[in-house]
C-alpha cells in the first residue's frame, strides 16, 4: 500500500487547546491516520501518515477552519506507515526555543523559494546557519552551512550570543527540516537586531521536492522524525538505519543494514 506523509505548521494562537486536540485526534482516527501533532498556544505542528484520500481529507478539514485557511503542507511517500501510533499533544511551545521574542506571528525574516534558495547561499556576503541539532547535521547539509554544534534547538540563542553580530553579519540565510525551526529562529534573530535575516521557505524538504539532483546544492540526506530515518532527492527513503542500541542515524551498508560502529554509542552489532 503506498502511504503518503505530510509535514505542516501553522504559527497561530490557539485557545482551548484541549477541545482542539479532542476534534484533531477524533478526525485523524476516523481517517486511518498515525503520527504525531503537537499544538500550543503559538499553533500547530504536525508529521501525520495514511491512506492518500485520509491525509487529503484529513488536510480539507483543517483548512476549513479559519485559523489553518492558509496551511501550507509537504508531502512525501512510504511503502508502509513510518509511525506506530498517533499522538496528539499539547506543549508550550510547538518548538522549544524558550525565548517569547521570538514570535513568528509578529515578526519574522524573509522567506526564499527553494528556486532561488541556491543563488543566495552561494552569495559570499551571506552566512548560512543550519538551524538543526548537530546529529541531524552530520548525515547532511547545505554547501558553506555553519553548524552550531546545538543539541537541542532551544541551545540556538546562546550559538548567536557568543557567534554572531549584527553589526558585522547583516544578511543570515538559515534553514531547517520542514521550515519551522528557521522560521522561529529568524525571528528571533530579528528582534535582536540583525537587518537581513532568511529562511528556506517549506525547508530542507521542500528543496528537495522542488530542485532537481543536479542543480543541487544540498549533500547527503535529511533527517526525519519517522521510522524512514532520512530522506534524499525527490523525498525518497535514503540509505540511513537507527542504530536500535541509541536511536542515532547510521548509514547502512548495501542491502544488509549493517554497520561497523555506530558512533555514538560504537557498537557494531546489526542496526
Amino acid at each position: 500500500m503506498s502511504v503518503t506523509v505530510t509535514a505542516f505548521y501553522n504559527f497561530v494562537t490557539l485557545a482551548d487547546l484541549p477541545t482542539l486536540r479532542a476534534s484533531l485526534l477524533a478526525a485523524a482516527s476516523e481517517h486511518g491516520i498515525k503520527g504525531t501533532i503537537l499544538i500550543a498556544p503559538e499553533g500547530i505542528n504536525a508529521t501525520i501518515a495514511g491512506p492518500d484520500e485520509g491525509i487529503r481529507r484529513m488536510l480539507a478539514w483543517l483548512r476549513a477552519d479559519a485559523r489553518f485557511a492558509g496551511l501550507a503542507s509537504k508531502e512525501s511517500y512510504a511503502d508502509e506507515i513510518p509511525f506506530g501510533r498517533l499522538k496528539v499533544r499539547i506543549k508550550r511551545e510547538i518548538v522549544t526555543l524558550r525565548r517569547p521574542e521570538a514570535d513568528p506571528s509578529q515578526q519574522v525574516g524573509t522567506y526564499v523559494k527553494p528556486e532561488h534558495w541556491n543563488a543566495l547561499i552561494e552569495d559570499p556576503d551571506v552566512i548560512v546557519i543550519d538551524t538543526r541539532n548537530a546529529y541531524e547535521v552530520g548525515i547532511g547539509t547545505f554547501k558553506r552551512a555553519v553548524d552550531p554544534a546545538t543539541r537541542a534547538f532551544s541551545e540556538f540563542p546562546d550559538f548567536v550570543a557568543a557567534n554572531l553580530d549584527p553589526a558585522r553579519h547583516k544578511r543570515i540565510a538559515m534553514f531547517c527540516t520542514g521550515g519551522i525551526r528557521c522560521e522561529k529562529a529568524s525571528s528571533y534573530l530579528v528582534s535582536q537586531g540583525f537587518p537581513e535575516v532568511y529562511h528556506l521557505e517549506g525547508g530542507i524538504l521542500k528543496y528537495l521536492e522542488t530542485i532537481p539532483s543536479e542543480e543541487s546544492l544540498w549533500q547527503g540526506e535529511c533527517f526525519v522524525f519517522d521510522e524512514r530515518v532520512a530522506l534524499e532527492h525527490g523525498v525518497k527513503p535514503g540509505s540511513h538505519v537507527m542504530c536500535r542500541h541509541c536511536g542515532y542515524p547510521v548509514a547502512a551498508e548495501g542491502e544488509s543494514a549493517h554497520a561497523p560502529h555506530c558512533p555514538r554509542c560504537s557498537v557494531g552489532d546489526e542496526l
